[in-house]
């Protein structure tokens, strides 16, 4: 997985045209059998993958955090929620409240996640591809196929797996 989270920006970037390609074919079909087979493959592959050898989503993408989370983490780290989202999160463009930095700062040096056990949702949920109604989210996770190394076997297997 190491060797190919070294390469996956162009790895990513060379299969991005059949991807899309591939995705935009799914999309027209809507095939009721893509769920599981994702499932399946999430399974195969993150029986593989050890997110610790990695952490790339740490060191480059920041989750978006919800009310819940936010209130949750910092009554974890003893603060008031304002004062978690003044340390920690600003609001972007859309906004969403999104980390002030990256990586992000509970992450250590180790790719443990200090917050591990009050994590964000979306942290929790990444890279997506255990989830239902996979169809909906083809677009985000042709985008986690360029961060994580587990999106993106999944999808290479997934093209494999349901040759279209």
């Amino acid at each position: 997985m190491e060797k190919l989270l070294s390469n996956l920006q162009s790895l990513a970037k060379g299969r991005e045209a059949e991807t899309k390609q591939y995705f935009n074919k799914l999309k027209r079909r809507k095939l009721a059998e893509l769920d599981d087979t994702v499932a399946e493959l999430h399974e195969q592959v993150f029986a593989e993958t050890n997110c610790l050898n990695c952490a790339n989503c740490c060191k480059t993408t920041g989750p978006l955090f919800t009310q819940r989370d936010m209130d949750r983490i910092a009554k974890h780290l003893g603060m008031k929620t304002g004062q978690f989202i003044e340390k920690y999160l600003y609001m972007d463009e859309d906004g969403d409240f999104v980390l002030k930095q990256l990586p992000c700062s509970f992450l250590g040096a180790d790719n443990y996640c200090s917050i591990y056990e009050v994590r964000p949702q979306a942290c929790r949920e990444y890279p997506h591809t255990d989830r239902k109604n996979f169809h909906q989210i083809l677009d985000l996770t042709l985008k986690n196929t360029f961060i994580c190394p587990a999106a993106y076997e999944v999808v290479e297997r997934m093209k494999k797996a349901m040759p279209m």
